[in-house]
């Protein structure tokens, strides 16, 4: 009992440290301020009575309201800065699309008044942004869901924790979210309702649950510039575009996504511009299907061929004509700073065409690490999946990328056993893998999803257990051959980008190659290029390093000089010329 009364009186405490003034509605949209700093619930100061008041007489307590973003309610209040003094804490699951979602949320809710928090006690706000991509990255939602109700229970009325779940297990489930967390879950917003966010927020705060999960055809939060989340990076992601029209039949993308649609290509410039003045030194262009990229609002300033697709790949929608593709994107993005570098994901193997090869060749900080989704290396498996090309045609464009950028490296993604997969056509993935050879790969057994294709025309018929093995096996195939290949770097001179600590400490920094390969030094100061003066390395800086030991997933480098990109590029190229080999 005095156990109780004192977590009583330690939240009662916490709250009155916390919020100096609560901001409360008005129906003239005019802000009140209440100086105590306990508000009890529907208790609202208004200069009269309105259509609310008496309708709000006949509604149950909690209501649960489904809203277009464009909707506006004659009798609900538009918001005004009702994020003043909340604090708000953000967690980030799933793929690299999430990060920068989470970005832009941050910068929504910042200049609505919103502070954020890195500690979940602190926060008035959670958020979860969430992935749905397999029932794996769900059920550690769920489990996160039921912790942050206990933690709901025990601030209680008095320090009240509002809780809600962004993304796309938000767009595939709903409301189900809501009716099935026992009001652990307070609002519910899909990636393209990150705008209405403010509101549905200051709806929790009246006592109603908030959902909007509407899909926009238009919606890529173009002139929102995202805040990071860690200012310390010195690498950022840049959404190029949303959605995707592939359609694969294992994939909930599209349902949880939208349609494709692709940001104009004078925001991601504006964008881009911003962070090389911010000092970042590399950047992820990102989108569900990246290299399909196609800005119809502008004019292109290529001349290009009338061959879209990689050779061998076909899609299920008609060829897309006209407006900026992704080879002219990619080749403007690379002039804004010859010192940033710049990558990007996750594309998919059709979007190919020499075009896009011929910019990748030509620019020094176009990275030559691809991520090349295979998902199969069967033929009848991948028109299952509806990938649009056989084993024989990824095989083909993987050896003509390699003939095109000499010492590029591969990454990719593979699925184990979809829908009637056979031990006969799993053993065509570990041969394709075995034939391209990937310095990392993703790999998953399959999770049937409700809405999608496979869901409806196939059944789910191996077993988990096989699927478990399939993956081991295809797990030690990987990191044998990535072994294999990282071996090949020691003795020579590589180029990193050192993005920070090491996890064993201070006395170690981690970088990463070109190919996207990780290496660790050991924290010292080096002298820079074509000069007697040493300096310290730190987080940004290009340094030349010898690799002098590997391992399946890293190199371990000694570090020799401080360096440019554009320095180091000059160095290889004389140094390629001088043994007389083309580049």
């Amino acid at each position: 009992m005095i156990l109780k009364k004192i977590n009583v009186a330690h939240r009662y405490c916490r709250l009155i440290s916390k919020h100096k003034s609560i901001v409360l509605l008005h129906t003239t949209n005019n802000v009140k301020y209440c100086s105590a700093t306990i508000k009890k619930k529907n208790e609202y100061k208004f200069n009269g009575p309105s259509l609310k008041d008496f309708i709000a007489k006949d509604l149950p307590q909690e209501q649960t309201e489904l809203v277009n973003n464009e909707d506006k309610i004659p009798y609900v209040d538009d918001i005004v800065d009702f994020g003043q003094n909340r604090k708000v804490y953000i967690e980030v699951y799933g793929c690299q699309m999430n990060v920068n979602d989470a970005e832009i949320v941050w910068s929504i809710l910042q200049n609505e008044g919103y502070i954020k928090t890195n500690s979940v006690n602190e926060a008035d706000v959670v958020l979860l942004v969430t992935c749905a991509i397999r029932d794996g990255a769900e059920n550690k939602i769920w489990t996160r869901i039921k912790q942050l109700r206990s933690v709901k229970r025990w601030r209680g009325k008095l320090d009240p924790l509002k809780v809600g779940i962004l993304g796309c297990m938000a767009e595939r489930l709903k409301e189900k979210l809501v009716n099935d967390t026992r009001g652990a879950v307070d609002l519910v917003a899909g990636p393209d309702s990150y705008r209405d966010l403010p509101r549905l927020l200051a709806k929790t705060e009246a006592g109603q649950k908030a959902i909007n999960v509407l899909l926009s055809f238009d919606e890529t939060y173009a002139e929102i510039k995202p805040v990071k989340l860690n200012e310390d990076n010195v690498t950022a992601f840049v959404s190029i575009m949303r959605g995707c029209d592939n359609m694969c039949t294992y994939c909930i993308v599209p349902f949880t996504r939208g349609r494709e649609r692709s940001r104009p290509v004078e925001s991601i410039l504006d964008e881009i511009k911003y962070l090389s003045d911010k000092g970042f030194k590399e950047v992820t262009l990102l989108g569900q299907n990246v290299n399909s990229y196609r800005d119809l609002s502008s004019s292109s300033y290529f001349m290009p061929s009338n061959n879209t697709l990689a050779s061998g790949f076909k899609t299920v929608y008609k060829e897309k004509k006209g407006g900026v593709r992704f080879a002219e994107l990619l080749s403007r993005v690379s002039d804004i700073d010859p010192e940033m570098r710049i990558r990007f994901t996750s594309p998919h193997p059709k979007d190919f065409p020499d075009e896009v090869l011929d910019v990748i060749l030509e620019k020094p900080n176009v990275c030559k690490n691809l991520h090349l989704p295979a998902q199969c290396g069967n033929t009848e498996v991948l028109e299952k999946m509806r990938r649009g090309y056989t084993r024989e045609s990824y095989l083909t464009l993987a050896q003509h990328i390699r003939d095109r950028l000499p010492g590029v490296t591969y990454s990719s993604d593979f699925i184990a056993g979809f829908c009637g997969e056979t031990d006969e056509q799993f053993e065509d993935t570990i041969s394709l893998m075995e034939t391209v050879k990937y310095h990392n790969a993703f790999l998953f057994a399959y999770s049937m999803r409700e809405k999608t294709t496979a869901y409806r025309r196939y059944s789910d018929d191996v077993p988990n257990e096989i699927k478990v093995e399939r993956v081991k096996k295809m797990f030690s195939v990987f990191r044998r051959d990535a072994e294999i290949l990282n071996r090949q770097f020691v003795d020579t001179e590589q180029l990193i980008l050192i993005e920070g600590e090491s996890r064993r400490g201070p006395t170690q920094l981690c970088g990463r190659t070109d190919g996207n390969i990780k290496v660790i030094i050991p924290n010292t100061n080096l002298p820079i290029e074509e000069s007697s003066f040493n300096q310290d390395i730190k987080p940004g800086d290009y340094i030349t390093v010898k690799i002098i030991e590997s391992n399946s997933q890293v190199l371990k480098g000694k570090p020799l000089r401080h360096t440019s990109l554009q320095e180091y590029e000059k160095i290889r190229q004389n140094s390629l010329k001088s043994k007389n080999v083309s580049f």
